[in-house]
């Protein structure tokens, strides 16, 4: 992803505010809000840093950015054609659905 920031396994998305000429990240993947701001790229990456370690430090039960586990709900024709597309790819449906979802995502 461009724009973007890892740290602990958490990522966050930068963007820059013109009006105020400051970096801003926000971490993606959870419910929680963790944002960050720095006026240069080492600031913006030692605030995240900061956040991410302070989030962690202050909740007994931090949220992960993801299980691992993903349920989807689609139409029976897609299902179909993706068990079609994996049995002839020699995968199973999961396998080669993590594979698609990996290539997507650009991983």
């Amino acid at each position: 992803m461009k724009n973007s920031m890892t740290y602990k396994g958490y990522t966050a998305r930068i963007e820059f505010d013109d009006r105020d000429d400051i970096f801003v990240g926000r971490v993606l993947g959870i419910e929680d809000v963790i944002t960050f701001h720095g006026t240069t790229v080492n600031a913006l990456r030692a605030d995240f840093r900061h956040a991410i370690d302070f989030y962690l430090s202050t909740n007994p039960l931090p949220q992960k950015p993801a299980s691992g586990k993903l349920m989807l709900r689609i139409p029976s024709e897609v299902h179909t054609a993706a068990l079609i597309a994996a049995q002839s790819s020699g995968k199973s449906l999961n396998q080669w659905a993590a594979s698609v979802l990996k290539e997507a995502a650009h991983v």
